[in-house]
């Protein structure tokens, strides 16, 4: 199963949910992500997840493009902007969305910011688990 997740910027919730994937999915997924913009990596999102030993900080911030929508089985967008400008996707793709709001919109101090991350992070990983035990969608 090819997993695409599709984000605002490509530098927080969907290299999470990346990362998530690449360590949970093993060799049985394969996966990306993409931005409606590359912001690049967010520093805070390299740091909550090394904070639970995954390396994300070798995961390019990408613009999506139609390579990345024709390769896709099932296209994720992590927030509201990104599924309401998604591109319209090929006959059999299916399209999820979990509509988290951006870590790296939080202010104050560094301590409020890294609880931001990791509330992200964790919750990401049961979205990622749930889609991890589904069946594949069927391809048409």
């Amino acid at each position: 199963m090819n997993i695409l997740y599709v984000c605002t910027g490509n530098s927080c919730r969907s290299q999470i949910a990346e990362g998530w994937t690449r360590h949970l999915g093993g060799d049985r997924v394969s996966v990306r992500s993409a931005g409606l913009e590359a912001h690049g990596i967010n520093p805070n999102a390299v740091a909550t997840m090394q904070a639970v030993g995954i390396d994300i900080s070798d995961q390019p911030s990408s613009v999506l493009d139609d390579a990345d929508i024709e390769w896709a089985d099932v296209v994720v967008t992590v927030c509201g902007h990104a599924d309401e400008n998604c591109p319209l996707l090929p006959p059999g793709t299916q399209k999820i969305h979990w509509p988290f709001e951006d870590p790296a919109r939080v202010s104050g101090s560094a301590q409020k910011i890294a609880n931001a991350f990791a509330t992200t992070r964790d919750a990401m990983r049961v979205h990622v688990e749930q889609l991890l035990s589904e069946p594949a969608p069927p391809l048409i």
